[in-house]
């Protein structure tokens, strides 16, 4: 046996264990606006907390679309300006109804040992009281006015300690539509929805966006100075809620992000400030990795189009399944479904964020967000 016909039946194999042996990932059926519970009879109170740096020219209409929830019971919202050089406190101090449920508070000193969205978020849980629920969303995204009635209904309904949406991305762009799908595809199939919402499986994971949190179980589980260096801070979240809780992670069309990604390069950095962290910044495990994306995502093209005989047939066939699998994400992004022939490249564009991301922190660069280098928190740069 060649070896190119062994490297072709590993690729499918691993397509086949893809497909059948992860949760079915690829359907995407985990959805905010599917198996709706019914609301609850009485309604909790719930305090929204925005962490914000230098995001002038998104938050009034990240803020605005806070204000204007359709939620009967109370709620009001904390901003944490993180030390922002752009205005971005007094353009939310601005916005209409501002006076009555929003509290911008400015944000203390960062201390050693925090990364700053992080050390922002504390202050304002910190802030927020002792309500039942509090929503931790980010400051580039904007909900629908039902979102949160959603959110808390779920939660009520299952007595959950999370739960945890991935807001839906821009598609506008042509590196976008390339890319984003897949990033999302990538997330599904590291953490498999199905598998992360059911309680009796360990596996665990929340896309930081958007977060409704129990307030009694968060401090149950050592409150947010338990993650307080976390790169990977919303899956880090969720694996110390999953141990208090049941918690559930699905996919959402209302919540969007406002922040569009116009160049590769853009993509490269929002991948690459975490990738090596999920790595556990170990040499050995990138290694792995990279030969692992080659085997799964360049094996089966490349021998598709240039082997023969039977090698030929397990690359088309490992390709086909490739393509076939990326087909509900593209529908949920609404995209042509030819992008699915073109997961290989992808993969390969994917693994070389992966090894940016590595260079970077070998550099002192690592974990970059908002002008820190969030990685050389925990030691592991160097």
């Amino acid at each position: 046996m060649s070896l190119s016909v062994v490297i072709g039946g590993i690729a499918l194999a691993a397509w086949v264990y893809l497909l059948l042996g992860r949760g079915f990932f690829w359907l995407a059926r985990e959805r905010d606006d599917a198996d709706l519970p019914p609301e609850p009879k009485a309604w909790p109170d719930v305090v929204a907390v925005v962490p914000a740096r230098n995001e002038a020219d998104v938050i009034q209409w990240s803020i605005g679309t806070l204000l204007q929830q359709d939620y009967p019971g109370a709620f009001r919202v904390v901003l944490v300006d993180d030390a922002s050089e752009d205005g971005t406190a007094a353009r939310a101090q601005g916005l209409a109804g501002a006076a009555d449920k929003l509290t911008v508070l400015a944000g203390r000193p960062l201390p050693a040992g925090w990364t700053g969205k992080l050390w922002a978020v504390s202050q304002g849980v910190e802030a927020a009281g002792s309500p039942t629920y509090l929503w931790i969303t980010d400051a580039d995204i904007a909900h629908d006015p039902q979102t949160l009635r959603r959110l808390v209904a779920r939660a009520e309904a299952k007595g959950l300690a999370l739960v945890s949406l991935m807001a839906r991305l821009q598609t506008g762009t042509l590196p976008e539509r390339l890319l984003i799908p897949a990033f999302v595809f990538f997330f599904d199939m590291l953490y498999p929805f199905a598998v992360v919402n059911d309680p009796k499986r360990r596996l665990s994971a929340a896309a930081g966006g958007v977060m409704l949190v129990r307030r009694e179980a968060l401090a149950a589980a050592g409150g947010i100075a338990s993650i307080r260096a976390e790169i990977i801070d919303d899956c880090a979240l969720g694996a110390r809620l999953k141990a208090q809780g049941p918690i559930w992670l699905g996919l959402t069309r209302t919540s969007v992000s406002l922040r569009p990604y116009t160049t590769l390069g853009e993509i490269g950095g929002m991948v690459s400030r975490s990738a090596y962290a999920q790595l556990r910044y170990s040499p050995l495990l990138l290694a792995g990795t990279v030969a692992g994306m080659l085997l799964v995502y360049a094996a089966a093209p490349l021998l598709a189009l240039f082997a023969g005989g039977l090698a030929r047939w397990l690359g088309l066939a490992a390709w086909a399944l490739m393509a076939i699998s990326f087909q509900p994400m593209l529908r949920y992004y609404r995209l042509s479904p030819l992008w699915g022939a073109l997961l290989p490249l992808i993969g390969a564009i994917y693994t070389g964020f992966t090894l940016q991301s590595a260079i970077e922190v070998w550099r002192g660069r690592g974990g970059m967000w908002k002008g820190r280098a969030q990685a050389a928190i925990t030691g592991a740069a160097h």
